[in-house]
């Protein structure tokens, strides 16, 4: 990232943890990355009908000043939905931080039970 601030890192279930329990940042940081957050509750994996939150695929998202940074993963390696939910996730992103986002996919393999899921 091109950013001079050092950018605050947070992962999904950190920033849905107690407020309290929280590391110490700002509090208009911490909204903006809620805020994130609850925008990405609308990109919904097709084949299984679950949101990218839910999923536990947002790994990490980087928020610089004038540029953020979201990493994911997908559910499968080869998803036929991957090119539509990175356009999904980075116009959502987009929408709340209203600067570049840059969408990086992890070779992490996807495991249900991240997402409390048992089939």
């Amino acid at each position: 990232m091109t950013d001079t601030a050092e950018p605050t890192t947070v992962a999904p279930e950190q920033a849905a943890a107690d407020p309290g329990a929280a590391p110490a940042f700002d509090m208009e940081r911490r909204a903006t990355e809620l805020a994130i957050l609850d925008a990405l509750r609308s990109v919904v994996d097709p084949e299984i009908g679950m949101n990218v939150v839910e999923l536990a695929l947002i790994k990490q998202i980087l928020l610089g000043q004038n540029e953020t940074e979201v990493k994911m993963i997908l559910t499968t390696p080869f998803c036929p939905y991957a090119g539509s939910m990175i356009q999904q996730v980075q116009e959502q992103v987009e929408s709340v931080v209203e600067h570049p986002v840059k969408v990086t996919l992890l070779a992490e393999r996807w495991d249900p039970r991240d997402a409390g899921l048992m089939w």
